[in-house]
């Protein structure tokens, strides 16, 4: 059963991806980024990754979703930004083409076993930080000491995206 929501839930993330990308306007792909990322949280849930669900939908879902939605309410872009999907049959060719690579990407890692080593190593990592320092230490841990740097550079980054709307807005207003 837990197989077969798995799969549902990456065929909806999957199906929202391709909404996002497709949405005639930017709220339209906003809602569909929403739907993404819950999807992506569900399939967290069944991969027994609570955490890691519990800050996708507050982090991502949640505040990440609601600074776009300002972004774009703020830029006022309406109706006239529309994109022009005038041709839906040109891209068929496109996604035949990014299906057959990915195709060839699964193949080539299923009769190279690629990567097998790597997650055996990795899960026990990961099984002797989750006994020594709980679910939650087991993230934070290598978070604030190891990735510090690139922790405050995310926080600046999102400072700056902020500050930049702000501009844009006050600049169109």
């Amino acid at each position: 059963m837990v197989d077969i929501l798995f799969y549902v839930f990456a065929a909806v993330a999957i199906g929202s991806a391709f909404g996002v990308v497709l949405a005639r306007t930017p709220v339209g792909s906003l809602l569909f980024m929403v739907s993404t990322l819950a999807s992506v949280a569900a399939t967290y849930v069944l991969l027994e990754a609570h955490f890691l669900a519990a800050i996708q939908i507050i982090v991502y879902a949640g505040a990440i979703m609601v600074l776009f939605l300002f972004v774009i309410m703020l830029l006022n872009l309406g109706h006239e930004y529309r994109r022009d999907l005038k041709a839906p049959l040109a891209m068929i060719p496109a996604f035949a083409v990014v299906g057959a690579m990915a195709g060839f990407i699964a193949r080539v890692f299923r009769a190279t076993d690629v990567g097998a080593g790597m997650m055996t190593e990795a899960g026990r990592g990961i099984d002797a930080a989750l006994l020594e320092h709980g679910a939650v230490g087991a993230i934070a841990q290598p978070l604030f000491t190891d990735y510090i740097v690139h922790f405050e550079v995310t926080g600046i980054l999102l400072l700056v995206a902020i500050v930049g709307a702000l501009a844009l807005a006050k600049r169109s207003v």
